[in-house]
């Protein structure tokens, strides 16, 4: 005689799925790498906004941490309207096998 009936079996079994489903989401690498680039490209672009004239110079008369940030900011940007736009498919459960008694 088993501890566990087929009834609770299952409800673990289904609880566990919508656990690890949860955990894919929140784990997609979209949404870290986004996430990143977006506060990169904030701190880039404020280094950029605070530039002299001198760092200016040094690269030729462009403010390079004003277009570096916002191209990491439009970047990351980007990789989380994507995560929005096509989210993680939750993962299928296995089909279920029929009983067959003999």
């Amino acid at each position: 005689m088993s501890e566990y009936s087929e009834h609770e079996v299952q409800r673990e079994v289904t609880e566990l799925e919508s656990k690890s489903a949860t955990a894919a989401r929140i784990f997609d690498l979209r949404r870290i790498i986004g996430g990143l680039f977006v506060v990169y490209g904030v701190i880039v672009m404020i280094a950029g906004f605070t530039a002299s004239d001198a760092e200016i110079a040094k690269a030729q008369g462009v403010n390079i941490n004003l277009w570096t940030g916002l191209g990491m900011l439009l970047l990351g940007l980007l990789f989380l309207l994507w995560l929005k736009l096509r989210p993680a498919a939750p993962p299928t459960p296995p089909p279920a096998q029929e009983k067959t008694s003999e």
